[in-house]
């Protein structure tokens, strides 16, 4: 049994609210369970200065926790004068995520800044940042298109991310705090809507795991897309 009462393919509750900052070109809060992220798209018209003049678009992400997102207080990074290396290796992950559904000559020469704010965090925090980063940028991209500023989409597909592990020898789905921390094998699965995998993160936590088992972790996942991508579509339409 799980500690949630959740069957083993059983996602947390998923909800997603758009347009929750008045000044973004794109918001939303994304709710996974207890999992609470703030992401927005902002829009700058050049690009970075290694692209400039080569008709492409960037798309790159920020992530960062609040001090009470977990249940004791973190210092704030800008406090400490650097970012941690867990930081700079989620917020790398988020912008290859995303800029692997996006076209970026379609999208020109501009940037668009995905920020990822954890405001509570109960496990899965960069999972939820590359599924709610991606309506941000949705929904900043739908702008361009409506002031014909581009004229034709430059998001290819959804992208979406969900864990997965091995939790007291079962393969679980969609992991929260309770589970991640005790987990044998830690997964996590970054892909398009059309199934097609961009990046899977896996390491064994204590437990080495079998070939059989890294293929079931990712029918798990398969299936947990549908419902991610299903509220993407709601979020967005």
């Amino acid at each position: 049994m799980r500690p949630s009462g959740r069957n083993l393919s059983q996602m947390r509750p998923i909800s997603i609210e758009t347009g929750v900052m008045a000044h973004a070109e794109g918001s939303c809060l994304i709710r996974v369970g207890n999992t609470h992220v703030l992401c927005t798209a902002s829009l700058e018209e050049t690009p970075p200065r290694f692209l400039k003049g080569t008709g492409l678009g960037w798309v790159t992400a920020e992530y960062g926790m609040l001090p009470r997102a977990t249940n004791t207080r973190n210092r704030r990074e800008a406090a400490q004068g650097k970012q941690s290396g867990r930081t700079q290796e989620i917020q790398r992950l988020i912008g290859r995520s995303l800029r692997a559904g996006v076209d970026r000559s379609a999208l020109g020469e501009r940037q668009i800044t995905i920020d990822c704010d954890v405001i509570q965090a109960d496990g899965g925090t960069r999972c939820a940042s590359i599924t709610g980063g991606w309506v941000a940028l949705r929904l900043a991209v739908n702008k361009l298109l409506k002031a014909g500023a581009i004229t034709s989409d430059p998001i290819m597909d959804h992208v979406a991310a969900v864990s997965c592990g091995l939790y007291a020898g079962q393969a679980v789905l969609d992991l929260d705090y309770a589970e991640d921390s005790e987990a044998g094998t830690d997964g996590n699965f970054v892909l398009t809507g059309a199934g097609r995998l961009i990046e899977v993160q896996m390491s064994a936590e204590g437990a080495t795991f079998s070939r059989d088992q890294m293929g079931q972790l990712l029918d798990l996942a398969e299936g947990g897309m549908a419902e991610l991508v299903a509220a993407q579509k709601a979020a967005t339409a």
